[in-house]
C-alpha cells in the first residue's frame, strides 16, 4: 500500500450516482501532477488528501493512483490555502478574494477567519455585510470539522459532512453514533448505501435491525422512483434481500413489523395480499380515492347550459365547437369532476377556454393550474387567463432543510368555485392528495390530460386510473382539426399511439427521419442538425428554437454526452465568458440549464429551465427562470450547483410538458431499454413546428410495437372504485 499526500488541482470526472471520481493531484512530495481514481462521495479543488492506494496502468490513460482510503486535511502552506479558499467551500469566497486574503494574511489566512474576522474589512471589496457572511461559513466550517474527521474514518468527504451538519448541527455525530441509516431518510444526496459504508465500518452487524429496517425502506423509496406507490411483500423481501445480502427472510418480516409499529409502513391486506406502502403514499392514495368521490358527491346542483350559451360562448371566444367539446361542457356543467383527455390537435385547449367561459359567465371563480411552471405559462399563453402552478395555488412554504408545506389545505381551502388541471398525466399521487385536501366542498375538479403520455415522474399513474376505474365521467376528444391534420407531427403522434408506423420524409412537411446507422454517425448527425442545417433549413435559432430530447441519460446520445458536445458546440469557451467547474461539469455564461430539485426556499423545482446570465468571480450563477408572466433571476451559490444541469439535451420524461419549436431526436438500438410506445409518442408530441428523428427504423419499429409499458404498484383504480360502489 502506497500512502501519499497532495492537493486537488482538479477534478476530471465525478458520477453523482456511483461517486466513481477522476482529479488531479498534485503531491506534496515531488510536485508531480497525478491521476488518483477511486470512489469519493464529495471532492473539492483545493482539499488536502491523505491518499492510501496503489499505482495501475490503465490501457487508455496510462499510469493512475487507485485511492483506497483517503482522509481530508486542512491545508496549511500559502498555496494550498488560496485553493482551499477558492474552491467555492465558503460563501463569498471565490478565486479574486482568495488570492487577497492570502496576498494579506499568508499562513494566519485561516486563523484570521477563525479568530478575527474583522480583519477582513482591511481588504479592498469586503465590506460589513460579505464578511459576516464569510465569518458565519467559516464558522460552519469549523463547527463541521469533528464531523468531517469522524466521517473521514468512514471514507466519506467534506460535502455529505456539510449536509448532515445543516441537518443535526451539534448534534451529528450524537446522531450518527447512535443510528447512521437515518443520513438516508434524512439527508438529501446521502443514500442507504452511503448510510451503509458508514455504519458497517462502526461495527453495526448485518442482520442488526436498524440495518433491515433501513434496507427495507431503501428499497421502497426506490420502488417510488419507478413509479411504484407500494410494493407487494413477496417482490419488497425479494429485493431487499439482493440488496442487503442477507439470506434470513424471517428477520426481515420482524424488521417490517417494527416498521408498521413505528408507522413508518402501512401493509394493506384489503385486496387479498399484502402490499406494502411507504406512510405518506397510502394516505395520499386513499385520500385521493376518498377526495375524488367527495367532490363527485357533494356538488351542491347541476348548471344547466343551453344552445343558446354555446353559441354565445362560441361567438365570445371566437371558437367553433366539435360535438365531443360541446358533451365536455355539457358534462362539465352536470358533474363534480370530469375529465377531458386528447391527443395533440383534438382541441384541448379549446375547450378549456369555452369551459373558462361558461364558468365565469355562471359568476364562478375559476383556477387554471398545471403541474411545472412551463405548463402553467403554455395554458396561459393560450388561454389568455392567468395560470398558476399547482404549488403557487397551493401557498407552498419552505421550511427546515429542503422542507416543504402548503398554505391552502382542508383547513384553508382555495377560494376558486371551479379547478381546471392541465398535463394531469404528469401529477403524482402525492401532489394529487394535495391539491384535492384543499378544494372546498361543492367546488368542481376538470382533469385536462393525454392519457397515452408517460406517466408522472412521481409515484402512481393518477389519470390513467381515474379513466381505468370507470367511475368518474370523461370526454374523450378523438377529432383531430383540419389545421391540426396538416401537421405530419400531429398525424404521426397518432399513428404511433395507435402502433402504426409513421409516414416518413412527406416533402414540404414537419416530421423527418434520417437513418443513420451507428451511435458515432447519429451524434454527429444531431450535431450538424443543431448547429448549421435546421437553422439554415427554416431559420432556427439554436439556442432558442431546437431542442434534443434522448431516451437515456447516458451513452453516446445519451443526456451527459450531449450536452456537453452541445455546449461546446453552441457556447464554447470564451475569454469573454465566465465560467464555473463544479465537479466534473462546467457551467458557462449563455448556458441553457435546468433546475433538478424542488428548491421551496428559491422558489424554483424540478424541470424549470433557465439561462446562466452572469458567473461572478466567487463562484455565484445568476439565472434568468422564465415564468407565466414574468421572468424570475436566482443566485446560486458555488455550492448549490449540484441543483442544477445543463440543458442542451433533456430526457423524455424532464421534457414532459413542454413544447420546442424544434426538436431533434436520436433513436437507436442502444436504447433498447427504454424504446417505448408512450415514450416515443410523448417525444414527438413536444415539437410544434418540427421533428427530425435520427436513427434506425429497427429502433423506431421496435418502439412503436412495444406498448407494454412497466405496470406500476398502484390501488387508486380498485379504491375509487371500492369509493363510489360502497356509496351505492
Amino acid at each position: 500500500m502506497v500512502e501519499m499526500e497532495g492537493v486537488v488541482e482538479r477534478v476530471s470526472f465525478h458520477d453523482e450516482e456511483s461517486c466513481f471520481t477522476v482529479a488531479k493531484i498534485s503531491i506534496k512530495q515531488n510536485h508531480d501532477l497525478v491521476t488518483a481514481v477511486g470512489y469519493f462521495p464529495c471532492i473539492e479543488v483545493g482539499e488536502v488528501l491523505k491518499l492510501r492506494g496503489r499505482w495501475v496502468m490503465h490501457k487508455e490513460y496510462g499510469n493512475q493512483f487507485k485511492v483506497e482510503y483517503y482522509e481530508s486535511l486542512m491545508p496549511a502552506n500559502v498555496k494550498d490555502i488560496e485553493n482551499y479558499l477558492a474552491s467555492g467551500i465558503i460563501r463569498g469566497i471565490g478565486p479574486v478574494t482568495a488570492r487577497k486574503i492570502v496576498e494579506k494574511f499568508k499562513e494566519k489566512s485561516l486563523d484570521i477567519l477563525a479568530a478575527s474576522p474583522e480583519e477582513l474589512l482591511k481588504i479592498d471589496g469586503i465590506g460589513q455585510k460579505r464578511m459576516e457572511m464569510i465569518a458565519e461559513s467559516y464558522r460552519e466550517q469549523q463547527e463541521t470539522r469533528d464531523i468531517m474527521l469522524f466521517l473521514q474514518q468512514y471514507g466519506i468527504g467534506p460535502g455529505v459532512a456539510i449536509r448532515v451538519y445543516k441537518n443535526y448541527r451539534g448534534k451529528s455525530i450524537e446522531v450518527l453514533q447512535e443510528n447512521p441509516y437515518r443520513l438516508a431518510d434524512e439527508v438529501y444526496g446521502i443514500g442507504f448505501k452511503t448510510a451503509d459504508k458508514i455504519a458497517r465500518k462502526m461495527g453495526i452487524q448485518m442482520n442488526s435491525l436498524e440495518r433491515l429496517c433501513a434496507g427495507l425502506k431503501y428499497t421502497l423509496y426506490k420502488g417510488a422512483e419507478e413509479g411504484h406507490v407500494f410494493m407487494p411483500k413477496d417482490e419488497l423481501v425479494r429485493r431487499a434481500v439482493k440488496l442487503l445480502e442477507i439470506e434470513d427472510e424471517e428477520a426481515l418480516n420482524q424488521a417490517l413489523l417494527a416498521l408498521e409499529e413505528k408507522q413508518d409502513v402501512v401493509v394493506d391486506k384489503t385486496w387479498g395480499r399484502e402490499d406494502v406502502y411507504l406512510a405518506p403514499f397510502f394516505v395520499s392514495e386513499k385520500s385521493v380515492a376518498r377526495r375524488i368521490f367527495l367532490i363527485a358527491a357533494m356538488m351542491r346542483k347541476p348548471l344547466e347550459i343551453s344552445d343558446k350559451d354555446i353559441d354565445f360562448i362560441e361567438q365570445k371566444c371566437a371558437i367553433k365547437l366539435a360535438k365531443k367539446q360541446r358533451e365536455a361542457l355539457e358534462k362539465a356543467a352536470s358533474s363534480g369532476v370530469l375529465v377531458i383527455t386528447g391527443g395533440p390537435g383534438t382541441g384541448k385547449t379549446t375547450t378549456i377556454k369555452g369551459l373558462i367561459e361558461f364558468f365565469r359567465g355562471q359568476k364562478l371563480k375559476v383556477a387554471l393550474t398545471a403541474p411545472t411552471g412551463r405548463a402553467a405559462k403554455r395554458m396561459a399563453e393560450a388561454t389568455g387567463h392567468e395560470a398558476r402552478t399547482i404549488h403557487r395555488l397551493l401557498e407552498y412554504k419552505a421550511y427546515g432543510e429542503g422542507g416543504m408545506t402548503f398554505g391552502k389545505n382542508q383547513d384553508e381551502p382555495l377560494a376558486e368555485d371551479v379547478i381546471i388541471v392541465d398535463e394531469t398525466s404528469m401529477v403524482d399521487v402525492i401532489l394529487m392528495h394535495h391539491l384535492l385536501s384543499a378544494l372546498k366542498p361543492g367546488a368542481r375538479l376538470i382533469l385536462v390530460g393525454d392519457k397515452d403520455q408517460l406517466p408522472s415522474v412521481g409515484p402512481g399513474s393518477v389519470l390513467q386510473e381515474i379513466i381505468s376505474s370507470g367511475r368518474v365521467p370523461v370526454v374523450v376528444l378523438d377529432e383531430i382539426f383540419r389545421q391540426a391534420r396538416e401537421s405530419m407531427i400531429v398525424v404521426n403522434a397518432h399513428r404511433i399511439n395507435r402502433g402504426l408506423f409513421p409516414y416518413l420524409n412527406v416533402k414540404g412537411r414537419d416530421f423527418f427521419f434520417e437513418q443513420v446507422l451507428s451511435p458515432e454517425e447519429v451524434l454527429n448527425a444531431v450535431l450538424s442538425l443543431v448547429k448549421t442545417r435546421l437553422p439554415s433549413y427554416a431559420g432556427f435559432d439554436p439556442m432558442e428554437d431546437i431542442q434534443v430530447i434522448t431516451p437515456m441519460k447516458k451513452g453516446i446520445v445519451g443526456v451527459i454526452n450531449l450536452n456537453e458536445k452541445l455546449q461546446q458546440l453552441l457556447n464554447p469557451m470564451d475569454s469573454v465568458k465566465k465560467e464555473w467547474r463544479f465537479r466534473s461539469t462546467v457551467f458557462r455564461e449563455g448556458d441553457r440549464v435546468m433546475q433538478i430539485k424542488n428548491n421551496y426556499e428559491k422558489e424554483v423545482f424540478n424541470g424549470d429551465l433557465g439561462r446562466i446570465i452572469k458567473i461572478d468571480e466567487e463562484g455565484r450563477v445568476l439565472v434568468a427562470f422564465a415564468e407565466p408572466d414574468k421572468e424570475r433571476e436566482i443566485i446560486y451559490q458555488a455550492q448549490d450547483l449540484e441543483e442544477l444541469s445543463l440543458a442542451y439535451a433533456l430526457s423524455v420524461h424532464k421534457s414532459q410538458g413542454s413544447e420546442f419549436s424544434a426538436v431533434v431526436m436520436p433513436i437507436t438500438t442502444q436504447h433498447y431499454v427504454m424504446l417505448q410506445r408512450n415514450l416515443l409518442y410523448t417525444a414527438v408530441t413536444r415539437a410544434k413546428k418540427l421533428l427530425v428523428l435520427v436513427g434506425t427504423k429497427q429502433a423506431l419499429q421496435i418502439a412503436i410495437r412495444n406498448n407494454k409499458a412497466m405496470a406500476r404498484y398502484s390501488r387508486l383504480a380498485d379504491r375509487l372504485v371500492a369509493e363510489f360502489d360502497g356509496a351505492r
